[in-house]
Order: C-alpha cells, then structure tokens, then sequence
C-alpha cells in the first residue's frame, strides 16, 4: 500500500511539472554559440530535433518508471546520484533542462561516454521515452544530504555567487525553467566543481556561452569557493525527500 501511496504522489507531481514545462517551454534560441577545445563552434540551442518534440508530449510515468530503471544503476533509484560526485544527483531538476541535457547527450551535442550508451534509442526508446522519464525524475524529491565542500572561505564564495550567479541560477540556485538554466541547489559539490572546470575548459560543449564568459577569470580558488557555497545551498523543504529516504517504486 505504501508503495501505491508514493507512487501516485509522485505521478500526481510529475503530471503537473510535465504540465506546467509544456505550458512554458520556450523557443530554442540558437543565436548562442559555444567553442569547444578544439576551437570548433557549437550552438547552445540547437533548434528542432528530439528536445522540442520530446516536450511537446504527454508523459506516461508508468513508462517513465520503467525507463527510469535503467538510469538508476548509476543515479541511484532515487536519482539522488552519489555524494562524491560520480554521477549528479537528478531527483526534483527543471524538467526542461533534463530534456535537454538528455537529447543533447543522444544527438552528440555534448560528450558523456558514460552515458551515452544508456540513453541511446535503442536502449531506452525514442521521444516518448524522453517525455516519460524525464516527468517521472523532476517529481522526484531531492536529497537532503547532498555532498559538500570544504567549508574554507564561505564569505568569498557567497560574494562571487551573488556577483555572478544569481541572474541566472536565482538567489537560492533555483534555476529557471523557461530559460533552461539547471536547479544547482542540493547538487553534490564534486560534481559542480568537475562540470565547472569543463566548462571553463571547453569540454562541456552544450554549455551556455553567457557562462563561459561569467567565469572565464576565476581563480582555482574562486571555482573552489563558489561551488563550495553553491553545495551549501539547500532546496525548498517540500522538495526535500526525509533523510534516508528510499524510492519504493525499486522495492
């Protein structure tokens, strides 16, 4: 019964976040170019293909629960993903930006070897497969116990968050979903900072330009400090899952 219970709670939340992502779901803009390592040029929105589809559709969260299973071999079932930063934590992020990063990951518009096997079609299913699993992930609730930084200059970290930050990831790293900027509040600190550094580097090739450019003369101290801040940052309570808290879908 419990499992039906929690269950039906997260497809009632997935259902209104897929509802309200296709309600606010904007054109691609793909005026934005990136330029990789190599120095070749990427657009940050590319415009059509599987994302804008995917987020046309209506999801099927059994479905989505179904594909979720492969997922969680590494994100964890409660898509928590690991402290050390290994894999991110998923649970509760803007549904757009999953969609995103998922169909930029499928198409070779960034690079994730890891991934990338496990989310091709063939693996998981086409556009549908996208809607599904991304509904069912972005009701999740999210870690309280996300990993975090050393704790060395706080002070610091803050005021270069609120100097070059907050315009697009919000006062308390919420994101935006209209505009694809990722919730990064709950994030492990491992894993910002490794994303980070390969944006900085030109690795990240589906990253936003506007950031390359915020934090292209960041010290290593700097990078440390923001992200140890930004680790800091904690999700609205009712997004927060109990401490220990175990998906009974996977029971």
């Amino acid at each position: 019964m419990k499992t039906k219970i929690a269950f039906a709670v997260v497809s009632v939340l997935a259902l209104t976040t897929a509802v309200r992502a296709a309600e606010i779901a904007p054109k691609a803009d793909a005026t934005k170019v990136t330029v990789d390592s190599e120095g070749k040029k990427h657009e940050w929105m590319v415009k059509g293909g599987e994302r804008e589809k995917a987020l046309e559709l209506k999801p099927d969260l059994k479905h989505g629960r179904d594909v979720f299973e492969v997922c969680s071999a590494c994100h964890m079932p409660e898509g928590w993903g690991r402290s050390d930063g290994t894999f991110p934590e998923l649970a509760g992020q803007h549904r757009t930006v999953l969609v995103k990063q998922l169909t930029d990951i499928r198409e070779g518009n960034r690079d994730n070897p890891t991934m990338y096997p496990f989310a091709l079609t063939s693996e998981i299913g086409g556009e549908q497969s996208v809607a599904d699993v991304t509904a069912y992930i972005a009701a999740l609730p999210m870690n309280p116990d996300n990993g975090k930084g050393p704790g060395t200059d706080l002070a610091h970290g803050k005021k270069l968050f609120e100097d070059n930050c907050v315009r697009c990831h919000g006062q308390n790293g919420e994101g935006n979903e209209e505009k694809y900027y990722p919730r990064i509040q709950g994030q492990h600190y491992e894993y910002l900072l490794r994303q980070y550094k390969w944006i900085k580097e030109g690795k990240r090739r589906n990253a936003n330009p506007d950031m390359i450019a915020q934090i292209k003369n960041f010290s290593d101290k700097d990078t440390v400090d923001v992200l140890d801040y930004v680790s800091r940052l904690s999700p609205p309570k009712d997004k927060l899952g109990p401490h220990g808290w175990k998906n009974p879908d996977f029971e």
